[in-house]
């Protein structure tokens, strides 16, 4: 292979990807006010001489095209035959014409906000290639606004997914990114990085788009967990069948908590005392232990979580799946299980710390 072709087999490449990347990103119109100039620019560096003859060069044709398309006009840079000169006047309209649709076209894309949405969507692209282990949200709706705000509230990064593209307009969350695009779709779902992702939420209108949803992301990435909303009392079986953890019934879930609110009002002011992160003095979280932990082979009584932490282990989750209630001091805590803890945040975070791998802290 010749030293040229190598270096164009080299080149080729990027300037593929750049050329892709600016014709679906850059508005055509945005495209056209710069081609334009271009084109004429070449017309003019090729006209000169072609029309004039000896001694004009290509490059004084380029000069002379130059200040003919700008409106500078210092001169001719040689003289000029009838035809030079109404090859001259046409290029000087030509850019007249063409400067005022570029400065309207940048004006334009500047106030409708074309540009900003430009860069906006790199910026995006550019942040979910070193996304991992976020969350993704199908849906933007009544409860996609709720779970997104939720998610917003306790500084989780996620992604939403929507393909109404109003609804991701002016979003007010702080570690979201938006994506336009049907989540239903493998590749929206890859966009979203649903094979680095924690969890994927799908809380969509339509049971029929949630279990698709579910079914997709289940095939994606096996380890993923996948939460999803059921309208219909049959949907629940459907959604666990094709691969959802957890499936939330939001009337049934609202039915319970009414009755809850009638019956254990203070049992339930607790719980949401618990679960809220805005309530510093009570809360209730989940903590894995990592292998190599030192809690790991210790009993409850001899990690001193309530001693020095002043941390309640309400329940352990063994590897097993083995849940067990009110666990004794004498309980072991075994790698890669799951302490359900009550305490104030500042201690839960010193658990979290203690159940990590000694690299990773």
């Amino acid at each position: 292979m010749t030293r040229r072709l190598r270096f164009w087999v080299h080149v080729r490449g990027p300037a593929r990807r750049a050329y892709r990347w600016m014709h679906s990103h850059i508005p055509r119109r945005v495209w056209l006010a710069f081609l334009i100039p271009a084109f004429l620019l070449s017309v003019g560096t090729v006209g000169y001489p072609w029309i004039e003859g000896e001694p004009w060069t290509y490059f004084d044709g380029f000069y002379m095209t130059a200040i003919t398309l700008t409106t500078i006009g210092y001169g001719e840079t040689h003289t000029l035959s009838n035809s030079g000169r109404l090859f001259t006047v046409v290029l000087a309209y030509s850019g007249i014409f063409t400067l005022a649709y570029f400065a309207s076209e940048l004006v334009r894309a500047a106030v409708t906000g074309e540009l900003r949405e430009v860069i906006g969507r790199q910026w995006v692209d550019d942040q979910l290639k070193n996304m991992t282990g976020h969350l993704i949200v199908c849906g933007h709706g009544r409860m996609g606004k709720i779970v997104c705000s939720e998610l917003d509230h306790q500084r989780r990064w996620f992604v939403i997914l929507d393909k109404n593209a109003e609804l991701l307009k002016d979003l007010p969350y702080k570690h979201a990114l938006p994506i336009h695009g049907d989540a239903t779709e493998d590749d929206i779902l890859r966009k979203a990085g649903v094979e680095r992702a924690k969890a994927i939420i799908t809380v969509v209108g339509s049971d029929a788009d949630n279990l698709y949803i579910t079914l997709s992301a289940r095939l994606l990435n096996s380890k993923l967990l996948i939460v999803a909303r059921a309208e219909e009392e049959d949907a629940e079986t459907k959604l666990r069948k094709v691969g959802a953890n957890k499936v939330i019934s939001p009337y049934l879930a609202g039915g319970h908590r009414a009755v809850q609110a009638v019956l254990r009002p203070t049992v339930l002011h607790l719980m949401e005392m618990a679960t809220r992160p805005e309530f510093l003095d009570l809360q209730i979280e989940e903590v894995r232990v990592a292998p190599g932990s030192s809690l790991v082979g210790q009993s409850l009584r001899q990690s001193r979580l309530r001693q020095d932490l002043n941390i309640v282990v309400v329940a352990i989750l063994r590897p097993s799946g083995e849940l067990l209630y009110n666990p004794s001091g004498e309980t072991v805590v075994e790698a890669e299980a799951v302490l359900i803890a009550l305490g104030q945040r500042r201690q839960l975070d010193q658990l979290e710390k203690r159940a990590s791998a000694p690299d990773a802290e």
